[in-house]
């Protein structure tokens, strides 16, 4: 007869790098559902998003594409590559993205490629993505924003001269008929 022994399990260590945090980074955190991205080489997570976040994002995907004319892809949860600006890299990862035809088609897309990114907010990351976000997005030269709050309620923004200009904000039963990332018509209520 062998005995076995249990042996403690020891929790797996690792240390945070010395200088700015980069993407092969990201690839030391395990798939829990929390969102790992670097903001100008810092390392920000966010909790879990609720149920009601991954449904609203879907039907947004669903929206998106449905409209999408051929070549355009779009995408939930794809990483952007933002080089070096004020700070160190930023690596973001939006809730929906719209890529252009002929894009690289990268795992980190080039903000080049972007079209349209989407955040739809919860109460952990509203702030954000009402503030911090859309700055990146606007720096590294993304035209179209949209983001979307519970309810849920999407606010469109364009981008004009270097920063996001509201373009309009439509809730419930109402309908807005948008030319950017493609000819779309929004009804938020749809999105329930």
């Amino acid at each position: 007869m062998v005995m076995l022994s249990a042996v403690p399990a020891t929790p797996v260590r690792w240390t945070a790098p010395e200088g700015d945090w980069t993407e092969p980074d990201l690839h030391l955190f395990p798939q829990d559902g929390h969102r790992y991205e670097i903001v100008d080489g810092s390392l920000h997570v966010a909790p879990p998003a609720p149920r009601w976040h991954d449904d609203l994002v879907g039907a947004v995907v669903t929206t998106l594409r449905s409209a999408a004319p051929p070549g355009w892809w779009v995408c939930d949860r794809l990483g952007i590559a933002i080089d070096e600006g004020t700070g160190g890299p930023s690596n973001l990862v939006p809730d929906v993205t719209v890529l252009r035809p002929r894009s690289s088609g990268a795992t980190w897309s080039d903000p080049a490629d972007v079209a349209l990114v989407v955040e739809v907010e919860t109460a952990a990351t509203r702030r954000y993505d009402e503030v911090l976000k859309p700055t990146l997005y606007a720096e590294a030269g993304i035209r179209a924003y949209w983001r979307v709050e519970p309810g849920p309620v999407l606010h469109v923004y364009e981008l004009e001269a270097g920063r996001f200009r509201s373009r309009g904000c439509v809730e419930g039963a109402e309908q807005i008929k948008l030319d950017a990332p493609y000819p779309v018509r929004i009804t938020p209520n749809a999105w329930r």
